[in-house]
């Protein structure tokens, strides 16, 4: 089991334990080493192999430790089947919904008998919701909204998840008999934000080997299909994955074709139609002269297959990025030679939104430094909440004195890298800032983002975002829509008028590069762009180990056309204090 499969497996008991109203200190026990389990960066099946004591682990004590060993080693825990004979499992989905906690999804079931969302969403068109004590229409309405917004997400994986997922699936089959080539394909290829299956395509001598591989993977819950040259297995997570072995040949063909988008490949497909070409994941093939539509299925010659690049110089273009193959006029940027020189990793030179424990950090404000120096930064920005996040630690005017204190001690022992006096400043609900103005100004940096009152109008929700930016301290706008993918929906936000404004007003809008953020999402940052809007990359780290998370943000911004020249935070230090200035 991957540390994504374990964590996923005691978050599943700590609900169930809260449905059971059991002892919250139980609870917390295994919520606490949930986290723990998901910012391990070593496998803990690598640990349990090697005979490690789980015990040292942060909030993993005997009884926990005994959990992952067993599940581990046999792929099941226990504890979970010993809950799931005492309550349905099933109610834990409703635990997902809004305005649904582990004592109302306990009340529906006690009640109503309801275990399903689809038993809650057939009570709940018949009214029979709103007659339970403490619940009432208002709340029927909102769990009818969130059963519709839970189908748009379900069986959707996150890139992280499925980074997890994948890393020691590809090392499986890395070890297969006659592998010579094995790439991953589809919408994990493009980096969208969420993936639905994982598409691998693989050329070798041996594919029947190939095959079998896939299916003896230790991973694999369900063999669905096990053929010549198509084999799909769903994994324990339920994510499913199709392999398909090609001709060396076709393989390059076969990587465009199954990488996508189907709306791309359509206009590739119709350019290659007007040259007398037929584009498919076999090859590129001459359409004898003469032919009928009815016989374009015949092959004619093969003109091109082996790589993309072959394939997409067949047809007059220059190979285009997959992060770029959405239909977004990508092949007419190709044909006209005006594809962007595409932004990279290596050009981000600083990180600007991170938390320590001074907040809710789990490390240090140098030692979450010193990795940044370590990644080759020339600047960070420390940016601790504000006080009225209070039940995370959010600093008032004098905490953030004090903590100045202790980066001007630290910044005299680093002369390697930068380190900018900011805050993560709460936006109010009236659109004040939550720091009084005379700190604002003493800030190198000053970051401003939404955590409350996301059910807003979005008229009201525009008019407080704007009411902020126009504050002369603002610098950059974080996480502006305040999503947080598969789990809340974003705020109500005219964000045309707010990319505007801030175009105007010369703040800075952020990409936040948490794989479960991504916020903007690609066409608001492609719309930022056309409007001139200042970008910045942040991780929004809150352990050092997540400041790693850089690259995808780097990847959404690829999938927006933004290059290097677009983003601020790849300018040097001096560079990059004058272009953040309004």
């Amino acid at each position: 089991m991957e540390n994504v499969e374990i964590a996923a497996v005691l978050k599943e008991v700590a609900d169930l334990l809260e449905i059971q109203d059991a002892n919250p200190f139980r609870v917390r026990a295994y919520r606490n080493a949930v986290r723990t389990v998901q910012t391990q960066a070593i496998p803990l099946r690598k640990l349990v192999a090697d005979g490690a004591d789980l015990t040292e682990l942060p909030a993993i004590g005997k009884e926990m430790a005994r959990h992952i060993e067993e599940l581990v080693q046999t792929g099941q825990a226990t504890v979970l089947q010993e809950l799931t004979e005492q309550v349905p499992a099933s109610l834990v989905q409703l635990m997902r919904l809004p305005g649904l906690g582990p004592k109302k999804a306990r009340k529906l079931w006690d009640e109503l008998g309801i275990e399903t969302i689809e038993e809650l969403e057939k009570m709940a068109r018949a009214g029979l919701i709103a007659t339970l004590p403490g619940f009432g229409q208002k709340t029927e309405q909102t769990i009818l909204e969130g059963i519709e917004r839970y189908r748009r997400r379900v069986g959707r994986f996150g890139l992280l998840e499925v980074d997890e997922l994948l890393k020691p699936l590809l090392e499986h089959m890395s070890g297969a008999k006659g592998l010579d080539r094995l790439e991953v394909a589809g919408s994990y290829r493009r980096r969208l934000e969420t993936i639905g299956d994982i598409d691998l395509l693989a050329s070798g001598a041996a594919p029947g080997d190939l095959m079998q591989r896939l299916a003896d993977y230790s991973g694999v819950a369900k063999t669905l299909v096990l053929g010549e040259t198509k084999t799909s297995v769903s994994l324990r997570s339920d994510l499913q994955v199709d392999l398909r072995v090609v001709p060396a040949e076709s393989y390059g063909a076969a990587l465009v074709y199954f990488t996508g988008s189907k709306e791309h490949n359509i206009k590739l497909r119709q350019r290659a139609l007007d040259r007398g070409l037929r584009v498919s994941e076999y090859g590129v093939f001459r359409i004898p002269e003469g032919a009928t539509d009815e016989s374009l299925a015949s092959e004619g010659e093969m003109v091109a297959g082996e790589t993309e690049e072959d394939v997409y110089a067949a047809v007059g273009l220059p190979w285009i990025f997959p992060e770029m193959r959405e239909d977004r006029g990508e092949i007419k940027a190709a044909e006209t030679d005006r594809l962007p020189n595409l932004i990279e990793i290596r050009d981000i030179l600083g990180d600007l939104q991170m938390h320590s424990t001074w907040s809710d950090g789990k490390n240090t404000i140098e030692e979450m430094l010193e990795t940044c120096a370590s990644r080759g930064y020339e600047y960070l920005a420390m940016t601790d909440h504000s006080k009225s996040l209070a039940m995370i630690g959010g600093l008032d005017a004098a905490r953030l004195t004090q903590q100045w204190e202790e980066i001007d001690e630290i910044a005299a022992r680093h002369e390697e890298i930068c380190i900018l006096k900011s805050m993560e400043v709460d936006i109010l609900k009236d659109g004040t800032l939550d720091l009084e103005d005379d700190m604002l100004e003493q800030l190198d940096l000053v970051v401003v983002s939404i955590h409350s009152f996301f059910n807003l109008s979005q008229a009201e929700q525009t008019d407080r975002v704007l009411a902020a930016l126009h504050h002369p301290q603002v610098n950059v706008l974080a996480h502006p829509t305040g999503r947080v993918i598969n789990r809340r929906d974003p705020i109500q936000l005219d964000i045309d008028e707010v990319l505007r404004a801030a175009a105007d007003l010369g703040v800075a809008v952020e990409l936040n590069a948490h794989p479960s953020r991504l916020d903007l999402k690609d066409t608001h940052l492609m719309r930022a762009r056309e409007l001139g809007v200042k970008i910045v990359i942040s991780t929004d780290a809150h352990r050092a180990a997540e400041l790693d998370l850089m690259h995808y943000g780097v990847e959404q911004a690829r999938r927006a056309w933004l290059e290097s020249d677009d983003v601020l935070n790849t300018l040097p230090l001096k560079d990059f204090l004058a272009a953040i200035r309004r």
